[in-house]
């Protein structure tokens, strides 16, 4: 690679260790209230008598640095009390969520190599060959009780993981990608000091294997804030998620693309938004459309600030854009903005007649430490390069077509066949490779189609040995329903007479996806329940 390239520096940083911070608001704030779920509401104090309580129930059974704890159960105040404990003691947090399949969920397990497994509320119902221990509930705690956790000297070394979290793979499986300190600290003093205050009462909205969750209960905990649980079914209910943000004076949410139309949408149908305590959003995951029921909200919501952040399970927080002015001024495709401290970017012209566009290059403290079990995409994905001027000769490729403008990035497109679903990477290829195990299929492609803005989804089109009445489509439904999270799974699956194809032999995703979306208009695709 030859130099030098389009880069972008975010300056200087030397972020502190998370752990030392959470010590230290937690003394600070004892007596004020760090977390509140459906059960329970926890001051900072009782919070942190409960990580030492965990902590010690891992300590017991063998566990301590480097080792992993997988952790499952339903989103709630055990899950991060529990996370909080692992990270204590120098283990790394491996996120189950409960809504995943079980196939998936047993994969993951297996291939993190978990040495126990915590679970809140009902025993898992995937297998393990790991003990499985139920989250211990906080012990009784007095607001005046000293309930200090001295943070272990090895806990907080740069490169020890913090997390393993799956992303979508094109094997069929996920892949697990391990987070370090480095990475995560940056990520939570950043959040701490850029929000409008510190101490935000915020929302924890996203999934437990969405990354944004640390962002959510990490950035809010390190700034003395109080961290709201979200019930579930809110997730799908944006009328009801609007009452439940007033109720709960939350000040601070953090959602994909999808969300955020749905709320702003809901939002447009009320009389008013007064009773709203916002005064920040962050939209993660996805290009930000800027609608006009999203430019309404935010003019009626005049205190309200929307900032965009965008990074990936391999690079945590790279860069963030705060829309200023009128919102009726706003661009339609706001760029992605500007690197964080400690973050260089660099952009690799995919067309040497245009330097300003090309692939994005991460460096610097948000890359992490690589895939799990997988050495040939690490030194396809981790790549070294000449040196550059700020120290880093160790780049993550992004696969994101970036443009740079005036020092500010702009999103362009992929440069693979990666897509988000509801904010979620989604290699579609992994589920070509579910589809290919069906009996019958000879060929499967899957491909997002956007028929209306706002709507991305996933249709699958196949082709099968003895024709269209061949297929069990409600079977291989059922199967991807098992193998793939929900965000993965197509929507319809379409037996073709055949898949268009290139010159060069390979399946013409483009022309797929135009077949489908023709099919859907005419009302002549399979949509399988």
């Amino acid at each position: 690679m030859s130099h030098p390239l389009p880069s972008l520096w975010g300056g200087p940083a030397d972020p502190p260790c998370l752990l030392e911070v959470l010590a230290m608001t937690a003394a600070a704030r004892r007596g004020e209230v760090a977390i509140r779920d459906e059960d329970r509401e926890l001051t900072y104090g009782e919070l942190t008598a409960w990580t030492g309580r965990i902590a010690a129930l891992l300590v017991d059974r063998g566990i301590g640095s480097g080792d992993r704890v997988a952790i499952t159960g339903s989103r709630s105040a055990a899950i991060v009390a529990a996370m909080l404990a692992t990270v204590h003691i120098g283990a790394t947090y491996v996120p189950l969520d409960v809504g995943y399949p079980v196939r998936r969920l047993e994969y993951m397990t297996r291939d993190s190599g978990a040495k126990v497994l915590l679970f809140a509320g009902s025993e898992p119902a995937f297998a393990t060959d790991v003990e499985s221990l139920r989250i211990p509930p906080p012990p009784e705690v007095s607001t005046t009780d000293r309930s200090d956790l001295a943070t272990p000297r090895q806990s907080c070394q740069a490169s020890l993981p913090i997390y393993i979290i799956y992303t979508s793979g094109s094997t069929g499986v996920p892949k697990g990608v391990a987070l370090p300190h480095r990475c995560i600290d940056n990520m939570a003093e950043w959040q701490r000091s850029h929000s409008v205050r510190p101490d935000l009462r915020t929302a924890q909205f996203t999934p437990l294997n969405f990354d944004v969750w640390f962002q959510e209960v990490l950035g809010t905990l390190c700034g003395g804030g109080t961290l709201v649980i979200m019930p579930e079914p809110l997730r799908r209910d944006p009328i009801a998620l609007l009452d439940w943000l007033a109720d709960n004076r939350i000040e601070r949410l953090f959602l994909p693309y999808v969300a955020l139309n749905m709320l702003t949408t809901a939002a447009a149908a009320a009389d008013s938004l007064d009773g709203l305590a916002l005064r920040e959003v962050n939209l993660g995951g996805e290009q930000l459309v800027c609608t006009p029921a999203v430019r309404d909200f935010f003019r009626r919501l005049r205190g309200c600030r929307l900032n965009i952040h965008y990074g990936q399970s391999e690079s945590a927080m790279v860069t963030a854009h705060t829309l200023s002015g009128s919102p009726e001024n706003w661009p339609t495709l706001p760029p992605i903005g500007s690197p964080l401290p400690g973050c260089e970017v660099i952009v690799e012209p995919v067309d040497q007649g245009e330097s300003a566009v090309g692939e994005l290059l991460v460096a610097g403290l948000p890359l992490s430490a690589g895939y799990l079990n997988l050495p040939d995409l690490n030194t396809a994905r981790y790549v070294s390069v000449d040196r550059t001027r700020h120290g880093h000769d160790r780049v993550f490729r992004t696969g994101d077509l970036v443009r740079l403008e005036d020092d500010v990035i702009h999103y362009v497109g992929r440069a693979d066949n990666e897509v988000k679903i509801r904010g979620v990477r989604v290699n579609p290829l992994e589920v070509d490779a579910c589809l290919l195990e069906q009996p019958g299929v000879t060929e499967a492609v899957c491909v997002p189609i956007e028929i209306e803005e706002g709507s991305r989804q996933l249709r699958a089109a196949v082709t099968v040995d003895g024709g269209e009445g061949a297929l069990d489509s409600v079977r291989a439904m059922a199967a991807l329903t098992e193998l793939l999270p929900s965000q993965s799974v197509p929507i319809s699956i379409t037996v073709l007479p055949e898949i268009p194809h290139t010159p060069s032999g390979k399946a013409d995703r483009k022309a797929v996806a135009q077949t489908l979306a023709d099919m859907h208009l005419r009302g002549h695709g399979r949509p399988v329940a």
